[in-house]
């Protein structure tokens, strides 16, 4: 008998469970990296809709030169200083409205949208929305083409678009949840959630390319993506292990991730259900780790958490906000993302300001802040696996971003090598704690014990915390717009305070943490 080709025995080394793993985590690794995809243009477009305007004789000239020549399809433009009405001269907070807009929308969307996300099924809320994204997406690139030059168009469409992208993230969340266990789940979303950075590179490249030629098609390109995604979502996502037939026993001792949120518990090894009589801990229960066998069938014992999942009601606002740490790690997420959105959004314009580049260039430049993002992200989660401490992580590294801020805002001045280098490190130390918090936080609050086992609150608690953050996005964009003008420096400022208040909001937390730390290694040595 002939032997296997490497390649079908490097397959079949894998169970049926690990490939349907394998391929949840690409899946909502691509579904939500569409969504951030289209949320990167309207950065990237800035510089193209106002520009550096020309001398006054130089347009006089040119008035003369075009009354003289053939009447062109684009009008043209009295101001040359970019595209009506962001060519006045209080650009930079016409463009902050724009950004206000569509986050604001969306922290309000957020709060309402984890509450209907559990009464629906994540697949059908899941591609509406993203059906809807890629329209409104597509819609703010028409202007272009319709020589659309009314501002409340484009604020509508960012508002429509920021509340229909609150369907994205406590639905992929919930979707991860149910399928990863808390052993490694640290590592494993920190790697997931790295498609907020690959997102970002993609909208920024994909954008940067028709910028200087047709800026329309930097907004309509997106939008057809996430569109095409949501099908694509409609006819692959799996919401959950158990709507395939796969009842999974996870193994006898797992790791326990407190966040600082709840008193410290020495876990001890435990025998497994049937050899005690007491039912396996509700946070573990109905999900999957890396050393679980999938060969329980589903008329097994564990069919109670199923019907659980389905029969339970879903959970009320305010018993998500009582789940311990929500509130402390919701309010942190708020200053974490405000820093971590204005970069999103201005960083690009910074670029162009303080480099004097192009929109492409600066476009193409500002992707580097996302790749140190990947690996802030990675990190961060990996350290938190190995201490077994959130809170004290996330803590470390807000400690360490707002001096690199600093650093950022004078190296950046020096040259490209420079900012280059401050790019990735700022990236990496920004984007970390905001990366920890809103994947394996979540999750860990999301499947606190207290919840007894209901997993409907999964979406609840991430649209808590994620609808906060979302509160810090909105406003760091619209601060920045109007702190700007008085120079960069005071950005940073503020942005070095938004980091200080959320490291002060862990301190209790990471108080608990190493508390549980210290009572653990006493029992150790008694």
């Amino acid at each position: 008998m002939a032997q296997l080709p490497p390649g079908i025995r490097f397959i079949t080394s894998f169970s049926r469970d690990q490939w349907y793993r394998a391929f949840i985590f690409s899946l909502t690794f691509l579904l939500y990296a569409s969504f951030h995809l289209s949320r990167k243009p309207i950065s990237i477009v800035k510089g193209e809709l106002h520009k550096h305007c020309a001398s006054q004789v130089e347009l006089d000239s040119y008035k003369e030169y075009a009354a003289q020549i053939q009447p062109v399809k684009k009008p043209f433009n009295a101001s040359q200083c970019g595209w009506e009405p962001f060519d006045k001269s209080n650009y930079k907070q016409l463009l902050g409205a724009l950004d206000y807009s569509f986050l604001c929308a969306y922290a309000v969307g957020m709060y309402l949208s984890g509450l209907i996300g559990e009464r629906l099924p994540i697949r059908y809320y899941l591609t509406g929305g993203m059906l809807a994204s890629g329209l409104f997406t597509a819609m703010f690139g028409l202007g272009y083409f319709y020589n659309v030059h009314n501002l409340w168009f484009y604020i509508m469409a960012q508002i429509a678009n920021g509340l229909v992208q609150t369907t994205g993230w406590p639905s992929v969340v919930t979707c991860i949840g149910n399928w990863f266990g808390k052993g490694r789940r640290g590592l494993i979303m920190g790697v997931w959630n790295s498609h907020t950075s690959v997102g970002n590179i993609l909208g920024s490249l994909i954008a940067a390319y028709w910028v200087s030629t047709c800026w329309g098609l930097s907004f309509v390109v997106p939008g057809v993506v996430v569109a095409v995604m949501g099908v694509v979502c409609f006819l692959f996502l799996i919401e959950h292990p158990k709507d395939i037939s796969c009842s999974c026993t996870p193994s006898s001792s797992s790791k326990t991730f407190l966040n600082g949120a709840s008193r410290c518990r020495i876990q001890m090894p435990t025998l497994n259900a049937k050899e005690n009589g007491k039912p396996q801990d509700p946070e573990v229960q109905h999900l999957l780790t890396d050393s679980e066998s999938c060969s329980v069938s589903l008329s097994s014992s564990t069919v109670a958490t199923g019907e659980g999942r389905h029969g339970t009601s879903a959970i009320s606002f305010l018993g998500a906000l009582r789940i311990p740490g929500v509130v402390e790690f919701s309010l942190c997420l708020l200053f974490a993302k405000l820093v971590s959105y204005t970069f999103l959004f201005w960083l690009p314009l910074y670029i162009t300001n303080v480099e004097h580049l192009d929109a492409k260039r600066a476009g193409d430049l500002s992707t580097l802040f996302d790749v140190g993002g990947i690996f802030g992200g990675i990190l961060a989660g990996l350290i938190s696996d190995r201490l077994e401490k959130r809170a004290s992580t996330c803590g470390m590294m807000l400690l360490l971003a707002a001096p690199t801020l600093y650093m950022f805002s004078a190296v950046s001045k020096m040259g490209l090598e420079a900012t280059v280098v401050m790019l990735l490190i700022s990236g990496a130390l920004v984007n970390g704690p905001y990366a920890l918090i809103t994947t394996a936080v979540s999750a860990d609050l999301g499947t606190h014990k207290s919840l007894k086992g209901n997993a409907r609150a999964l979406s609840t608690v991430t649209a808590i915390i994620d609808g906060t953050g979302s509160v810090g996005a909105a406003l760091g964009p619209l601060l920045a717009g109007l702190i700007s003008p008085s120079g960069w420096n005071n950005v940073f400022y503020m942005l070095m305070v938004a980091d200080a208040c959320a490291l002060l909001l862990l301190l209790r937390l990471i108080q608990k943490e190493l508390q549980c730390h210290a009572d653990h290694s006493l029992f150790k040595e008694h």
